[in-house]
């Protein structure tokens, strides 16, 4: 069967326990048509169902590692859906080991693929099988410092636009003493930059602040950053979407996520809206000091 009508498809995939539910639900209060825990193979007879019998534009299919065997065929069943002209994407959801094993502990319930072996090896196993499916996904969330309405609204920010722009950015604020974001396809460190910190009247302030971020700003150093990584994001956006990627999560750290960062990520975001690029800010670390 052959839809002649192409849809818009998203794989909703991930680590167990890193959010699926949540953002399945968000996916179908937005008018998405989910089907959960589908086998690979069906995945092209379900899509063209949806778009010749239901009248629905959107669907999303979940697939997790619980689908055993048939989880390594799902390669195959993505190709098919491309070629048969649907548009594919792909979303992960990724948490860190120490987050996944106190939901689970939390939830007082197994992990799919924990037999003999202990909760974390379970995880880990889980992550060396998801290796290659969340190396080639058009979005990864990280879910392990999110509550269910944070990632309700990243799925919905990422999703709820029906125009289809060329390449969605989210430009990402962080500390470096609270780690590198793991969803973070491009990683700069503003560290090089003054910190307002060490000034007594702006070291309570953000960089959301007129007084920092005109300090930071104005520095001949943020100048020239701002200019050269903005081309390089313009750069790689046409390979991005040549490729099919268009979802990119770009992160600016300094120490503590506060103050260079927050301005730094502020200003690049207007400079990329500017070329037409759809921005979403997220500033991770603001507030934990």
């Amino acid at each position: 069967m052959t839809s002649q009508t192409p849809i818009d498809v998203i794989l909703v995939t991930g680590m167990s326990g890193a959010g699926r539910s949540t953002a399945t639900r968000a996916l179908e209060d937005m008018g998405w048509f989910v089907v959960d825990n589908l086998p690979p193979t069906l995945m092209i007879d379900v899509v063209d169902y949806v778009a010749q019998r239901t009248g629905s534009s959107k669907v999303a299919v979940v697939a997790d590692v619980r689908g055993g065997q048939l989880f390594d065929e799902l390669q195959d069943s993505l190709r098919i859906v491309r070629e048969s002209g649907h548009d594919l994407r792909v979303l992960f959801l990724e948490a860190g080991d120490e987050a996944l094993v106190r939901r689970f502990e939390s939830a007082r319930r197994p992990h799919p693929l924990q037999r003999d072996d202990s909760l974390l090896g379970a995880v880990q196993r889980e992550r060396n099988l998801l290796g290659d499916m969340r190396a080639d996904a058009d979005l990864v969330i990280d879910t392990s410092a999110l509550n269910v309405h944070e990632l309700r609204r990243a799925v919905e920010a990422a999703f709820e636009s029906d125009n289809h722009v060329a390449l969605r950015a989210t430009i990402m604020s962080f500390g470096f003493k609270y780690g590198i974001p793991v969803d973070a396809d491009m990683v700069a460190d503003i560290r090089f930059l003054p910190n307002p910190y060490w000034n007594e009247e702006m070291k309570e302030l953000t960089g959301l602040d007129s007084l920092v971020s005109d300090y930071v700003l104005q520095q001949p150093e943020a100048k020239e950053f701002l200019k050269h990584y903005s081309d390089i994001v313009r750069l790689v956006q046409s390979g991005y979407v040549r490729e099919g990627k268009r979802f990119v999560t770009i992160a600016l750290g300094c120490t503590g996520g506060k103050h260079r960062s927050v301005a730094m990520v502020e200003q690049l975001a207007r400079e990329l809206l500017m070329d037409g690029i759809d921005v979403r800010v997220v500033h991770r670390d603001l507030g934990r000091e």
